[in-house]
This record gives structure tokens, sequence and C-alpha cells, in this order.
């Protein structure tokens, strides 16, 4: 049965995830696909360099065909096998009706494609050059008709179109396409095919052969791609370096680097032509990997890598499947609806026949063993054997095996569950139905993280309000902030109006309690500003929030009367945290720390000292810091800030408020802890404190 429904058709768009996923895993654990290395296609991107490189800075790509003219006519005379383009040039110069002077500008540019057209004619008629065309709904986006004539019309014109999945991901290319009714092989066939000097032929059941390589293909004329594992795979060299190269006159460097090669001519930019392919979670920053002659390398990006890559990389790497025969193999519904049922029997066999508890692992284990097998069959062979259909369908037994037992036994149990699951956390749920007995009065010295937020100015945002939205309002957001504490193993104790009071580190013991605290208020900042920017209803408003954050000992346990009672935690360490919470709007910051907490997490983020404060109803100072990412995650601006606060902090602390107000000034215009700091510098300038003055800012309010 959870086979049958895993293969059901609502869920074809979730059948290529797959691919997505050993693609990931192979590149994860550094397996090299086969014949991985030495690419027999190359790309020549008309790149972000080459847009900022003279000649071409500052002119449309329209106007650089004469240049591009002399790469490919030197990419040819260096004995690349063939040379495609993945880009259009739909329209000439020459062709331009803006008005100039007297005339139009076309009339005044004409012959400026000269030298273009001729390379174009002379490629093609040695079968070394083949346009690109596209087709957009009813009709096909096709170069200017000056290159069309000059390739010979649709005999070195071939089609860019890829196949996009139910979920709109590219995992194939369509062998061939029909236009105005004929059917003509794809580009990558096409290129494929002349660099092998074999003809593709389809047989009478439909499949396509290459050279003696039948093609698979699960999807009717449409092959699977096999993306090779590494970020950068196929060498992809700059057009404005080439372009200096040949002003160089280095021939012999297009010898060695495009000799017996295919070569793509194609866009690669950051915002042009990209795909989300089933590469898409394998995939690093983009810098150009091919060997470099004239002009130097730019600097390696450092920029997180996007989940999309430019489309030259899709028809590249089909053309190196079929160059090298590896085009993926997928199995029919059959045979995955029998690996689906296999598993989930398993799994089934598993969860009837163990304890309860051992229910999941077991699971897990029988599903970390198939993933393993299947990451090595899709490493070392071409097969890519189904990864998520058994796993859901094991998750679907698992559910319904699970289910079974816990209806026909464990009444008690869920029962107890039911009555307690929204007023107590789950683990102090789990503690009572495995003691079998019910909650009771009592509580224990626990080291914990006190988590306390608060929205800035929720008072007026209420007002705004009719309480119907009011609540919908509230429940979003708090919602949105208790998965993220309850994700890092926290426990949110109660919601007073728009503040949460939250625990790490008890009911269940946590030795990282901290840095999960952190890491949670770091992920509800984020999410925050995410929700400020996209749903409909809170475009009103923008929410401005305050966490505070401390450690250490605390009371804990089930606290209240003998007639009602809830677990909670007191102590001062929770009245330090929400004193710090108040205290961010001092200091213009949106999570402030004690130094116990920082403490135990200073490794595992991004500090940035902010001061030493008293807090309303407590003597003694208080070390705060502002976390300001994951560590190693930081952008450079927070290191400049960082780096200027902590000099000015240091000069405060010694009364030289100029050397401080110095340090300051650079940054004190984005960054509001520094902008305060300066004010207060340059108030001590102009009074000066008393000489007993302990560098310790009192705080008036909570």
């Amino acid at each position: 049965m959870s086979s049958a429904l895993i293969l059901a058709p609502p869920l074809d768009r979730f059948r290529g995830l797959s691919i997505d996923v050993l693609t990931w895993l192979r590149w994860r654990v550094n397996i090299a696909t086969p014949h991985a290395t030495g690419s027999p296609t190359v790309v020549v991107g008309l790149d972000e360099e080459t847009y900022q490189t003279p000649p071409f800075a500052g002119t449309p790509a329209i106007t650089w065909t004469p240049e591009i003219a002399r790469v490919l006519t030197a990419i040819i005379g260096g004995g690349a096998k063939v040379v495609g383009f993945d880009i259009l040039f739909p329209t000439s110069i020459e062709q331009s009706e803006i008005p100039f002077d007297d005339g139009k500008l076309g009339a005044r540019l004409r012959g400026f494609d000269r030298d273009f057209l001729r390379a174009l004619a002379l490629g093609a008629h040695e079968g070394k050059v083949v346009l690109g065309e596209a087709q957009h709904r009813d009709f096909p986006l096709l170069p200017s008709p000056g290159q069309r004539i000059a390739v010979g019309q649709s005999a070195n014109i071939r089609s860019l179109n890829v196949y996009n999945d139910p979920d709109d991901v590219v995992r194939r290319v369509p062998l061939s396409v029909t236009v105005d009714g004929n059917p003509q092989w794809s580009m990558a066939i096409e290129l494929a095919s002349r660099a092998l000097g074999s003809a593709p032929k389809t047989a009478a059941d439909g499949t396509v052969t290459l050279s003696g390589y039948r093609i698979p293909a699960l999807v009717p004329n449409a092959m699977a791609l096999n993306f090779d594992s590494g970020a950068d795979p196929i060498p992809t060299y700059s057009l404005a370096d080439l372009r200096a190269c040949i002003e160089k006159g280095d021939e012999d460097f297009f010898r060695r680097n495009f000799a017996g090669k295919v070569v793509l001519i194609a866009t690669v930019l950051d915002v042009e032509d990209r795909q989300v392919t089933s590469k898409r979670f394998a995939t690093s920053p983009e810098n150009p990997t091919g060997l470099r002659c004239a002009l130097p390398a730019s600097p390696p990006s450092t920029v997180f890598a996007r989940d999309s890559t430019p489309g030259v990389y899709t028809h590249a790497t089909a053309i190196n499947n079929l160059l090298r025969g590896d085009a993926l193999v997928e199995l029919g519904t059959v045979a995955r609806g029998a690996i689906a049922f296999g598993f989930a029997a398993v799994v089934a066999a598993a969860t009837l026949t163990l304890p309860l508890l051992a229910a999941v692992p077991a699971y897990l284990v029988a599903a970390l063993a198939w993933g393993f097998g299947a990451v090595l069959a899709f490493s070392y062979s071409p097969l890519a054997l189904p990864l998520i259909e058994p796993l859901l369908a094991g998750v679907v037994s698992l559910g319904a095996t699970t289910g079974y037992r816990f209806l026909v036994a464990d009444k008690d149990r869920r029962f107890l569950r039911k009555s307690f699951g929204l007023y107590l956390a789950p683990s102090v749920i789990e503690k009572m139905v495995s003691a079998n007995k019910p909650p009771a009065l009592g509580g224990e010295t626990r080291n914990v993280t006190i988590f306390f937020s608060d929205l800035a100015g929720f008072s007026s945002i209420s007002e705004a309000l009719a309480p119907p939205e009011l609540v919908h309002f509230m429940n979003e957001y708090l919602s949105a902030m208790t998965d993220i504490i309850q994700e890092q193993g926290g426990f949110v104790d109660k919601y007073i109006g728009d503040a949460i009071v939250a625990m790490f580190g008890a009911p269940l013991d946590d030795p990282n309690h901290a840095e999960n605290a952190v890491s949670a208020a770091l992920r509800c900042r984020d999410r925050l500003h995410k929700l400020n920017r996209e749903p409909a209803e809170w475009q009103r408003f923008t929410l401005h929030q305050r966490i505070g954050l401390n450690s250490g000992d605390a009371l804990v346990g089930n606290i209240g009367s003998r007639q009602r009672f809830n677990y909670t935690v007191m102590g001062d360490t929770v009245n330090v945290a929400s004193r710090l919470e108040g205290a961010n709007k001092y200091f213009g910051t949106t999570i402030m720390a004690a130094k116990s907490t920082f403490e135990r997490a200073v490794s595992a983020f991004a500090w940035r000292e902010l001061d030493s404060i008293r807090v309303q109803g407590r003597d003694e100072p208080v070390g705060i810091y502002e976390p300001l990412a994951r560590h190693g995650e930081e952008t450079s601006e927070q290191k400049v800030v960082t780096a200027a606060y902590g000099h000015a902090l240091t000069c405060w602390r010694r009364r030289d408020f100029v050397r401080c107000a110095e340090a300051l000034a650079p940054v004190a215009a984005a960054d509001p802890p520094s902008a305060i700091l300066l004010q207060r510098s340059k108030k001590f300038l102009a009074h000066p404190p008393a000489p007993d003055w302990d560098a310790v800012n009192t705080l008036e309010g909570k």
C-alpha cells in the first residue's frame, strides 16, 4: 500500500529529487565520476570579467561580434572539433533604425558584422560551427538573417531548448525537436555527433544510438544528465582573456587548450540564462577554471553558491555524457515500485518485531544502508537508483505500523500525552509516561540558558489591528519563533503578550545549551527579517525584536499551586535575561547576551563586546556581548565594524574619548551601537566623568 501511494501520479513532481540528492551526496563524499577528469567540452564565457574589460566595457554585446569573430577563428585554428553558440544574436547593429545625424545608425555601420559573418561562413563550411536557436511558445528565436545565411541556414542551426521536469528543474535535454514540422537533432546531439564523426541513428522503438552508444531515455526523447562531481569540472575561458591572448600573438595557447575539444560560446553571468538543474545542491562559488593566457586572474569569488548555474553547463554536460557514454540510466515505474515495496516491507517487519522505541532507529539504519548503496551505484556507474521513493515508502510504512501498535496498546500513555501535550514540554511528558504517573510539584537547580524576547513598539501595532487580526498576527509570529526555539532544543516556558520566555538545558540535559540558545536567537532574528518582507498582511508594519540571553543556575520544575502548576524556571538568571532584553534599546541591538553565555559559546560564533552595564535591581556589573553570526559566516562589513568598536571600547575604558570617537566615526553611520557610543564619547569630551568613574554604564530603565 505504501509503495503504491508513493508512486501515485500526484507525486511525479518529486521523482527527480532522487537524482538531485544523489548528485549532492556524491559531491559531498568527494567521489569522482568515471572520466570526470579532462572534460572533452570547454566553455568560452561572455562573463562578468568580459563586461568589465576594455574594449567590451561600456558597450552592448551586439557590438562585440568583430572580437568574437577573432576568437572564433583562433579557436578553430587551434584545432577545435566543433564550436557551438549557446548565445543568440537575433539582430545586428547593421539593422538598427535608430536615427543618427541625417540617416539611420544601421546604414552608417554597414559592414560592421562582415568579419563575424565571414568567420561563421568559413567555420560552417568546414562543419565546425553550429548556431543556436530557441523555441519560444509558438515561434523560434533565431540568429539574425545574415548569420543564418552565413552558416547555410538550418544545416548548421540547432535548438538550445532543454527539458523541464514537473518541478521545473532541468534534469534532461531533448534528443530532437520539431521545427516547422520537421524533426532535427538538438544542439547537444549535433555537436557530439560532429565531434565523433558519426551520425545519430533512430531505431524502430524510438531509441537513439550515437557511435554505438544507445542513449538511455526513461522519458521519451529526453536524456537524463549525469553532472560531474565537483563545483567547476568544465573548463571555462573568459572571452576577454582570449581576445587579449590574440593581441599577445600566443597562437600556441589555443592549440594547447582547444585542440580536439567541443567548444561552447555562451554568456556566463550572475543574472542571465541561469537554470536550476539536478546539480542545484552540489554547487559552490563560481570561478573561471580555464587556464589564463594574457590577463591576470580575477580574485576568487567567496559568494555562497547559488542553486542555479549558467545554462551553458547543461549543454556542456549533455555533450560530455554523449561523448563518454555515461548519461544517467533510470529505472521504470515497475522497478521503482518493487524497490519501494521491498524497503517498506523491511521497515514494517522491523517495526512490528522490535521494541517500539527501536522502530525509528531501525528505519534510519535501513535508510542509511540503502542510501549508501545508491550513492555507490551512482558514483561508479551511470545507474540512478530511486532514493526518495523507497525512503518515503518506508516512512509511510513506519507510520502505519507504529500507529497500529500505538492504537492497539498504550491507551493510558496516549491519554496522558493528549491531556498534557499543549501545556508541558514533550520531554516532560515522556518522563511522566515512562514513570507511569502524572506530574507533581517539585523543582531542582539546573544550569541553563534563558532566552527572553520581546517586540519593540508592539503597543502601537496592537492598537491598529482589530482583535481577530491581532490574534492571527501574534499566532503567526509566535509560531515562527517557537518552531525555531524548539528545533534548537529549547523549551518555551511561557508567552507574555508578545514576549517569549524559553530555556535551554531543561527539562532535558543539554551540555551545549548556550550555543543552541544563541543559534536560536540568530535564527529568530533572520526569520523576523524574512517575515517583514514576505507575507502581505505584514507589510503594514516593520517589526523589531529584542532578545536577551543569560546562562547560569536556575530553579526549574513543576511550580505553582496544588490545583494548577506549570513546568517553569525561576531565579536571578531569568531576571538578568529579562533586563538584557530591555537593554537592547540602549545600544541599538537586536540580541544581547551576558558574559556567562558568551563564555560558553565563544568559539561557535562571531561576537562583539558591547559594554559593561548595571541593570535595575542589581548592583553587580554585567558584561554584555552581541552575537553577529556563526563563526566564519560574518560579513566583511561586520568584521570592520567589530574591529573599530573593539578598539573604541578599549579607548573608552582608558578614558581616551578622543581616540574612541575617532575609531567610531567611520562606522557610526551604518551601525547603531557605534553611533550611540560615539554620542556618549562626545558627551564625555564636553563634560568629562568624575575621577572615580568605573566605565560601567548604569541603565536608568528596564
